[in-house]
């Protein structure tokens, strides 16, 4: 009887392998969209993916009774594959490569599988592997494949190092990383590689939608570009190689991109798209809307970038969140920096939790760089808006280059004018955000130092309080300088006399005749003041200096006046005033007004403090 239980038992235990055998060998035939290269190797065209976080589509099974919780069962056949692609590789890349395929030709592609990979961020995983293994490699077509992370290398050499780093990255959690080496078919974004012909048209075609002033390249429905389709290219973004084609254009050509239009490209993952933060870090706003993304996950592949406007409306996945706060409050993990979410401004930040909202930082003051700056630059904005506040404006066209260019900014015109409103300003105003009319736009550029004098002298007369005055060097170079100044003004004639304005002008400047600055280019933006700042402006400001009472000057104080103006190079009214508030003082006055003896270029540039 002992016997025979001991016979049924091992008779029993046979035939569960012979059963395994035969279904593990018919799933194999069949091949596994994870572990051989397959027709979900690389999803081509416009048909979406389905399942994206679905187990794998064949599941072993050996006992039928046996049953999972939903999330236990998904981990058993992600392990069970794992150990699948293991017990697979038993024999060595280096024998590989020197096997014949179906086509006849060596085994030299290998793709690279991490179980669980979708969870890590690419830049770090591909790091560390790279930290681990004992010779450089270059991934090719890195993508995430349901919950695995795939890449493809070339080269057994390479294959074999890859192997050695299994289970020797551990995760944040201390978890050793699998990493399964196996030959593989040529991937088909290799496969499919744009010819130098099709490369070169693709290029002519990106040039044709880049703005360069703008910095924005618009790629909205690509694949129907009339000069694409009269070459036969057909550019699927969704494929691979068509999209690394594109970035490396972009990584090229394109390197200061800040903005990328991709919108109605039919775009279902962005695998491909991933990339752009290696090749177009400085993207600030990307148009997805109105393709097929239909996981807000998808999103997680690009967080690196600091964008700060993105556009989603028109994708299916902007119907998977509750309400419009959890909305944004996910898009604002992935992005923090977003100031613009589908054309709506996220004015205040959401927080979670306890968490505070983070304070701005607190103003510094000017900054130059060095003191020989600080003093060319100080030396440059006293007599600029000296004359521009008490003389003559067309006293400051010896300030201008011939060909230099100025243009004047306001914020949009508000709705109920009132008389402290900026009407003034906004008629002049070049905003580039509210003016549609081309025509218009070039108009208000002002252009040669001549137009530039005719537009300030019609501004309204103003006094500035220079104490107010804070000024940051943005760019010094040997020939060029570039400083903003942001401050307040009073308007003293007109219908806005006494209204308090806030102002930010930026000078480009580039060396001038005896020793002094020459503007190039200048913008000047106007708007209203806070209430703080108009309680803090002009309280150390000294009264403006009336031309009624100035007392008839003597031959002394005439000369002294006529010695002053040849120095200082402000004309015979205005030297006529300030020696006047000076009490006459020519040497105190020489002194301020010198100008100064410098080299005939910027000075030379020193690390910043």
């Amino acid at each position: 009887m002992e016997y025979n239980d001991r016979h049924t038992s091992f008779q029993r235990r046979a035939r569960g392998y012979c059963i395994f055998r035969r279904r593990y060998r018919n799933w194999y035939n069949q091949g596994s969209s994870g572990i051989h290269p397959s027709s979900h190797q690389e999803q081509d065209g416009d048909m979406a993916m389905t399942g994206t976080y679905m187990g794998p589509q064949v599941q072993y099974t050996p006992y039928a009774k046996r049953s999972y919780p939903r999330s236990g069962q998904w981990h058993y056949q992600c392990y069970f594959h794992a150990k699948m692609d293991m017990w697979k590789e038993t024999i060595p890349p280096e024998r590989a490569v020197g096997e014949k395929k179906q086509d006849e030709t060596p085994a030299s592609w290998y793709k690279v599988t991490v179980p669980y990979g979708r969870k890590y961020n690419k830049t770090w995983l591909l790091d560390s592997i790279q930290s681990h293994c004992s010779v450089p490699f270059t991934p090719v077509d890195f993508h995430y494949m349901k919950n695995r992370a795939q890449f493809f290398i070339e080269d057994s050499r390479t294959a074999s190092a890859l192997k050695d780093v299994n289970y020797k990255i551990c995760d944040e959690e201390n978890r050793r990383i699998s990493i399964f080496v196996n030959p593989s078919a040529i991937p088909r974004s290799v496969q499919n590689k744009l010819n130098p012909e099709q490369m070169e048209q693709l290029k002519l075609t990106m040039y044709k939608r880049y703005d360069v002033f703008q910095q924005a390249l618009d790629l909205q429905s690509l694949r129907f570009d009339p000069d694409l389709m009269g070459h036969d290219i057909d550019m699927i973004l969704n494929r691979r190689n068509c999209m690394a084609a594109t970035l490396k254009i972009i990584e090229e050509d394109f390197p200061k991109l800040l903005s990328l239009n991709l919108r109605s490209n039919k775009l279902y993952q962005l695998d491909g798209l991933s990339d752009i933060i290696q090749k177009a870090p400085k993207v600030k706003i990307l148009n997805l809307s109105k393709n097929e993304l239909k996981s807000a996950w998808e999103l997680g592949k690009m967080k690196g970038l600091k964008l700060e406007e993105l556009w989603l409306k028109g994708n299916p996945l902007c119907n998977n969140f509750s309400n419009q706060s959890t909305y944004i409050s996910f898009i604002l993990e992935l992005f923090p920096k977003l100031l613009r979410l589908d054309g709506q401004e996220l004015a205040t930040p959401i927080t979670t939790g306890n968490e505070s909202p983070k304070k701005l930082p607190t103003g510094q003051g000017s900054f130059f760089g060095s003191e020989a700056l600080k003093s060319l630059v100080l030396q440059f904005l006293q007599h600029y808006y000296l004359i521009y506040d008490y003389g003559d404006r067309q006293g400051l066209l010896s300030a201008y280059h011939d060909e230099a260019c100025f243009s004047l900014t306001t914020a949009f015109q508000p709705q109920g004018t009132a008389p402290s409103s900026l009407s003034e300003y906004f008629k002049v105003s070049r905003n580039m955000k509210e003016l549609k009319d081309p025509d218009l736009q070039v108009q208000l550029l002002k252009h040669t130092k001549y137009d530039i004098i005719d537009s300030l002298s019609v501004l309204p007369k103003t006094q500035h309080d220079v104490a107010s005055f804070v000024v940051d060097m943005c760019i010094q170079m040997e020939t060029m300088l570039c400083f903003s100044v942001n401050g307040v003004f009073q308007e003293v004639e007109g219908k806005s006399q006494g209204c308090v304005r806030a102002f930010t002008q930026t000078f480009i400047t580039i060396p001038g005749s005896n020793s002094s600055l020459c503007i190039v280019n200048e913008e000047l933006f106007v708007r209203n003041t806070s209430s703080r700042e108009t309680q803090s402006a002009f309280s150390n400001l000294m009264p403006r200096p009336s031309s009624n009472c100035m007392p008839t000057l003597s031959q002394e104080q005439q000369e002294m006046v006529q010695a002053f103006s040849t120095q200082s190079g402000m004309n015979l009214k205005l030297s006529k005033k300030y020696p006047h508030d000076n009490n006459w003082d020519y040497k105190r006055g020489a002194q301020i007004f010198a100008l100064p003896k410098a080299k005939d270029t910027m000075p030379e540039e020193t690390p910043m403090e």
